[in-house]
């Protein structure tokens, strides 16, 4: 009898122990996978952004490309170099350009070539027929290894950091390779042997020590990692959180998996949470003139502020949303927001006007003028006090554009083209298209001062907007030197770190007024402009 009951005392613990072992272990496991899960979505939102700047610096120089091809210029003749050295002045991605006869050199955008330089071995034939060759040593200009990218008689040599030019998060590591696994450019020195493995694996996984996630397209291969001791403190955190509740395991672990479930979203998801629960909001960059410091207006900036009031960086989501469409509703929330931050102001000072930058796809339906007016309706802000902003990116249906724009200026809105110089066809832009203002890159405004190779495309930008008839506002103003150049150069406005970082709506008021009191009133382009 003792004996039996023993037993069956024994069995008891052990099944009561397993019954207690298996919750807990299932529960230890399930935390595992999903936090591998999100980390793993947060790595392939990284590779997705990286394989996006890729993509993007080999459009504009694949465009430069095609420009040049088209040229009708005798090869190696004055005009034909100087064409090169424009394209390669005005392609952001691209440092250089040569022409080759029979395999070899004979000019570049530097000028003619001396001495018999051949063609460099072929790495990688892109999808669209583009050659690559990863690592070459500039032979007429000298300087760092660049990559080449050759098509028909031309190619064009291009920084290999342009490829990876994003931020990561701190002991992260990106590569971006080619569709053979051939590496064109890293940061933080990821494994080499791991990414070229996934040529052909899965998007996302774990090695021993490390959680990985990939990107593949247009013949490219963007990877993003990062140990997996990244995740293990919080995780333990979690688990001995549970043990306490062992009675209650069962109700615990259901509620558990309830909460995990609800985290466990892809970024895209995440995206898609906050345009319904209204995350954004809207900062203000004062828009300044130069000459008088007198605050006219503003650039409305989204921000994505999570409920724990985290702020998410733009570059994380912006492309994210403009490649799924959710973009448009972001813009809708921030016409709503400028709305209600700036109503009173805005009818109390006709001077003042708020830009608002519009995504591609806006400015190929046009819809958002519509938008634009039935919340404008019965505000008291006159449409001339709303000016639209697009990217050059942003007129890749040039007939299009130029139909959305024209009646955007109809109803009373002024236009202008932004980071003006970082597309593959500005000159063409501006001459197609009805603009008021022109907005000159950060990146141009940085040379001034410098002697780069690029400092003097900065005076031929101011020079060619006053030929065109169009305001003129640079962006990225940081210092002093900056600022005097510029007004002396007669640049009509001005923003930046100079005049005032982004304002929530309060302080951006607050700045505004002291502007007006301290300088008087608003310059008289602005007045008119209100009348």
């Amino acid at each position: 009898m003792d004996r039996r009951r023993s037993r069956i005392i024994a069995v008891a613990v052990c099944l009561g122990l397993l019954g207690a072992a298996i919750p807990i272990a299932a529960m230890a496991y399930i935390s595992w996978v999903i936090a591998v899960e999100r980390e793993q979505d947060r790595l392939e939102l990284f590779s997705r952004v990286t394989l996006l700047r890729a993509t993007n610096t080999l459009a504009d120089a694949k465009g430069a490309l095609d420009a040049i091809a088209a040229t009708s210029e005798i090869p190696c003749s004055e005009a034909h170099i100087a064409r090169m050295r424009a394209l390669s002045v005005n392609t952001r991605s691209i440092e250089e350009m040569g022409y080759f006869e029979d395999g070899l050199l004979k000019c570049t955008s530097w000028g003619r070539t001396d001495g018999e330089v051949a063609k460099s071995p072929v790495d990688y034939v892109m999808p669209d027929g583009i050659e690559m060759t990863i690592r070459m040593q500039p032979l007429v200009s000298g300087g760092k290894p660049m990559m080449a990218l050759h098509s028909g008689s031309y190619n064009v040599l291009v920084a290999p950091s342009r490829f990876v030019d994003v931020l990561i998060d701190d002991g992260m590591s990106v590569a971006l390779a080619t569709g053979q696994g051939a590496i064109i450019n890293t940061l933080n020195a990821p494994d080499a042997a791991l990414v070229r493995s996934l040529v052909s694996q899965p998007r996302k996984g774990m090695t021993d020590s490390d959680l990985f996630a990939a990107a593949h397209g247009d013949g490219l291969l963007a990877v993003a990692i990062e140990p997996r001791s990244k995740i293990g403190a919080s995780l333990r955190t979690e688990q001995m959180l549970l043990l306490p509740v062992g009675v209650f395991i069962a109700a615990f672990i259901v509620a558990v998996v309830i909460w995990l479930s609800r985290k466990r979203l892809s970024p895209l998801a995440e995206l898609e949470i906050a345009v319904r629960n209204r995350e954004f909001v809207v900062h203000y960059q004062p828009i300044v003139e130069l000459k008088t410091g007198i605050c006219i207006g503003a650039e409305a900036l989204v921000r994505w502020r999570r409920p724990d009031g985290s702020l998410v960086r733009p570059d994380l989501f912006i492309p994210l949303a403009e490649e799924s469409g959710l973009i448009m509703p972001i813009t809708d929330q921030v016409i709503e927001a400028v709305i209600l931050d700036l109503n009173g102001t805005l009818v109390q000072d006709r001077t003042l006007h708020i830009a608002i930058n519009l995504c591609a796809a806006d400015i190929k339906s046009g819809r958002i003028l519509d938008a634009l007016e039935d919340r404008l309706a019965n505000t008291g802000i006159r449409t001339q006090q709303i000016w639209l902003e697009a990217t050059e990116r942003g007129f890749m249906d040039i007939d299009a554009a130029r139909v959305t724009l024209a009646k955007a200026r109809e109803r009373g809105h002024s236009v202008a083209i932004d980071d003006f110089g970082t597309g593959y066809s500005s000159l063409q832009y501006l001459q197609g298209l009805p603009l008021d203002a022109l907005k000159i890159d950060k990146s141009f405004i940085d040379t001034i001062g410098r002697d780069t190779a690029t400092s003097s495309v900065t005076s031929h930008i101011i020079d060619m907007t006053k030929s065109l008839g169009l305001f003129s506002v640079a962006e990225g103003v940081e210092t002093e030197d900056q600022a005097d150049y510029l007004k002396t150069h007669g640049v009509d406005f001005g923003q930046g770190w100079l005049f005032s970082k982004a304002l929530p709506a309060a302080e951006f008021v607050a700045y505004h007024r002291r502007t007006k009191e301290k300088y008087g009133a608003a310059p008289e382009i602005i007045q008119a402009a209100a009348e």
